[in-house]
């Protein structure tokens, strides 16, 4: 990677919680550095999850991504060093509970990350872990991202609110941001003996066609434990199903990520993630 090159920007966002989105940014940024690419994970969440998910303490925790939003703080002096060789993050501060309220009357309210993110960084990928709602915070990482990924759960409720989802991604890319567009959708706590796991895969990929990422991740135990121990899962169980899956994953959105940059070139590659693994 060159110096001072504007990285890419992938929002993972789902207005849904509880679909797997922290887990999914957390271990698709830590599988993209295993592989050479360094990495920003940026904690849009109030309830800073991802911060706490790498490790990151609290009392540590000197400039937030509220700080970038609202006190002029460059993204460079927020940044954190992680457990993890080439991730670093920015992290959430329980300032950014009000951030809402503030935004209402901010001036370039929506512009905000776009603005302070759109400048030469050093790193590849900026991934931004967004609040579980439509809200003004995720407003403004959809404004800054060049592409959405999207979590769904395996379950009854899943598909409730995505086409509400897809609506607001249209009036973003129509007001704010032309060139936003969907990347993918990974299908997350899927179980295999469940039918209905099976059933609501089969209605997202007829809804969604060739923009469901092939990956699915399914129900992990060991996925499930690694946040309290501060690391992501493919750290704390590398041989985890979970782990495993993030790591095909992360695969998935490299082949795609050069598919869409240089279309012209692409041709089928070996897969450079599990090769790591």
């Amino acid at each position: 990677m060159t110096t001072g090159t504007l990285p890419r920007i992938m929002a993972i966002t789902n207005q849904k919680g509880g679909v797997g989105k922290t887990t999914t940014a957390i271990n698709l940024a830590t599988a993209m550095s295993a592989v050479g690419k360094k990495v920003l994970l940026l904690d849009l969440d109030p309830q800073g999850n991802a911060s706490t998910g790498l490790g990151i303490r609290r009392a540590d925790i000197r400039h937030s991504t509220y700080d970038v939003l609202f006190n002029e703080v460059a993204v460079m002096d927020t940044v954190m060093e992680t457990k993890v060789p080439g991730l670093s993050i920015v992290p959430s501060s329980i300032h950014l509970s009000g951030a809402e309220i503030e935004l209402v009357t901010a001036d370039n309210r929506e512009f905000r990350l776009r603005d302070a993110l759109r400048i030469p960084l050093p790193f590849d990928y900026v991934i931004i872990d967004c609040p579980p709602s439509l809200n003004l915070l995720t407003l403004n990482a959809l404004v800054a991202s060049d592409t959405i990924l999207v979590p769904l759960q395996c379950e009854f409720y899943a598909l409730e609110g995505l086409s509400h989802l897809v609506k607001t991604i249209e009036r973003v890319k129509k007001a704010f941001n032309p060139a936003l567009d969907i990347h993918g959708v990974v299908l997350t706590m899927y179980d295999k003996r469940n039918n209905l796991s099976t059933m609501v895969a089969e209605d997202v990929r007829k809804f969604f066609g060739d923009k469901v990422y092939k990956t699915v991740i399914p129900r992990n135990v060991r996925v499930s434990e690694a946040p309290s121990f501060g690391l992501p899962a493919i750290v704390y169980d590398m041989r985890c199903p979970g782990a495993t899956a993030y790591i095909h994953l992360a695969s998935e959105v490299l082949k795609r990520e050069r598919t869409l940059l240089t279309p012209q070139t692409a041709t089928p590659n070996a897969d450079p993630v599990a090769g790591a693994a």
